[in-house]
């Protein structure tokens, strides 16, 4: 545990307690007082209610319209499943950026439903809303529709010959079943939807403000760090609170449940009922994932001259005046692959070495150490990246200058996803086979290299694949840290879209399509090289 504790603690808690410090920390000492004086403000006020109800309006019609997807994957058999189950898991490890761009390009001024209907939404709720169903589709369909197939069918089926009904026999059967998955997708999709801030940043306007976005804008433009600092622990409080009463449902979902394979659950659907439910899951997969995408990257070809690669061809070059970059923006797809994979190795070293120590000790130290690992995901990127600035200044870690600054913020998104998806196929390796491997006279680095790699190179492949995903769209905290003449895909694409002129427009829409698409092939590579569903994700 000490190379994973050490890496948390300097370059996770320590800028995140340097700002906070920062904030209300003065030569009188500490100013608790300006919390009260913040949490105060009309604004503040106004940000905190807005950032809640849209978390809990985003949950709510996700679950509404993902958990039909989720049954259909679960139940039934189609040609082209395994393809529609790659499609609809594109959205969720696609940078927020992308998909605030994808879904400007169909819901924005000149957009899709501009053109054709004269319809506008963006700057207006509904289209974060949408973008966030887009986003977390995957999250309900991969974690309640995963468990859903294993339940055995003939449960609900003696229920239904004892003389209840088809809606009775799931509400009292499979309900409480899926009930701590439910809860589970429920909480994720909560998690991502309060922290948001690719999204509602590009699709929000000046009107809509989340507390991540709400920290950037006092940090970046207002330069107010007590009040920064004051929503970071407003937002860490949150995230904890949320993380704990997550771990509590992943207890409950581990509980025995009679499970079988799920090949013994799905067939071919029956019945006019079961093919309309077919065909709208079908409907919503076309209109909710495939269309912001395929008016990405229709946009990206539809330059001032007709439909071609102007755009593309104009990412090659840095020059003219009022340019948005010191260097060409497409220099940003081979810095963006460097660094992701860059921090994809520092993601396995420490994401592996946290899983493997979790797997041979448990506790209550050790327990918490487990829910830590995943506060990344929820604390506020952006006081991170900031964090790196201020903190990160003085030797023997004066990395501001250093091009390592940035695979490192990137780690820190990877690492929960390398120990959500090793941990579980750890713990399942048999300690009998290391103890005999240990008899044999093998040492312990040698029983890991003979018993549990062997066992477990297929879940590191798949952690590699989603820590380089993460890494690549990774954006809160490197659009402080990149450098103008180094700019990742996702910087690059907010600078774009920050200024105006049709061309800076198609060159963000050429460069978001570029980064769906190496994410994309990244997913589909993970699809074929994961046969089974060990792992979180």
């Amino acid at each position: 545990m000490a190379v994973p504790v050490a890496f948390f603690a300097v370059f996770f808690a320590y800028p995140v307690t340097a700002i906070v410090g920062r904030g209300l920390k003065t030569d009188d000492g500490w100013q608790f007082g300006r919390i009260g004086e913040v949490l105060s403000r009309p604004d503040i006020l106004d940000v905190l209610w807005f950032t809640t109800w849209q978390a809990l309006a985003s949950t709510a019609l996700t679950l509404l319209i993902a958990l039909p997807g989720a049954y259909v994957f679960a139940r039934f058999d189609f040609p082209g499943k395994q393809v529609l189950r790659a499609v609809v898991t594109v959205p969720f490890v696609l940078p927020t950026v992308v998909v605030g761009t994808a879904f400007l390009a169909l819901l924005g001024r000149g957009g899709f439903l501009d053109e054709l209907w004269g319809v506008r939404l963006d700057t207006t709720v509904w289209a974060i809303l949408l973008a966030h169903v887009f986003f977390n589709y995957a999250v309900v369909v991969r974690t309640v529709g995963g468990l859903w197939s294993q339940l055995d069918p003939r449960q609900e089926e003696a229920a239904r010959v004892l003389g209840a009904g088809r809606f009775a026999a799931w509400r009292r059967v499979t309900l409480p079943a899926l009930g701590p998955a439910v809860a589970a997708a429920a909480l994720m999709v909560f998690l991502f939807t309060f922290t948001s801030f690719g999204v509602v940043q590009i699709l929000g306007g000046p009107s809509y403000s989340t507390l991540e976005v709400e920290v950037y804008r006092q940090t970046a433009q207002l330069l107010d760090l007590p009040t920064a600092a004051v929503l970071t622990m407003v937002q860490f409080v949150a995230v904890g609170a949320i993380l704990a009463v997550h771990a509590v449902t992943v207890r409950r979902r581990e509980r025995a449940l009679k499970l079988v394979d799920p090949a013994q659950t799905s067939r071919r659907p029956r019945g006019a009922g079961q093919w309309a439910l077919l065909g709208g899951v079908l409907l919503t997969a076309l209109l909710l994932i495939l269309l912001p995408l395929g008016v990405l990257v229709e946009r990206s070809f539809d330059g001032p001259g007709g439909y071609g690669l102007g755009y593309y061809e104009a990412l090659q070059s840095a020059g003219g005046s009022g340019s948005t970059f010191l260097v060409p923006p497409l220099e940003a797809v081979g810095n963006s692959l460097r660094y992701a994979f860059v921090a994809t190795l520092i993601a396995l070293v420490v994401g592996g070495l946290a899983a493997a120590a979790l797997t041979r000790r448990a506790g209550p130290l050790v327990r918490g150490f487990d829910a830590l690992l995943m506060l990344p995901l929820g604390v506020s990127a952006v006081t991170v990246g900031f964090g790196f600035l201020i903190t990160l200044d003085k030797p023997p870690l004066d990395l501001r200058t250093s091009w390592i600054l940035v695979p490192l913020a990137q780690a820190l998104v990877g690492v929960p996803f390398v120990v959500r998806t090793m941990l579980p196929v750890l713990r399942a390796v048999d300690d009998r086979l290391r103890e005999a491997a240990a008899v044999l006279g093998a040492s312990p680095l040698r029983a890991w290299r003979e018993v549990d790699l062997p066992l477990v190179r297929r879940a590191v492949l798949v952690a590699a694949g989603f820590a380089f995903a993460v890494s690549l769209g990774e954006f809160g905290a490197t659009v402080f840290i990149a450098r103008p003449d180094n700019p990742t895909l996702p910087v690059a694409v907010a600078r774009l879209l920050g200024r105006s002129g049709e061309l800076n427009y198609g060159q963000a829409m050429a460069l978001s399509t570029i980064l769906m698409l190496v994410c994309a092939v990244s997913l589909l590579l993970l699809e074929r090289i994961r046969t089974d569903r060990s792992g979180e994700f």
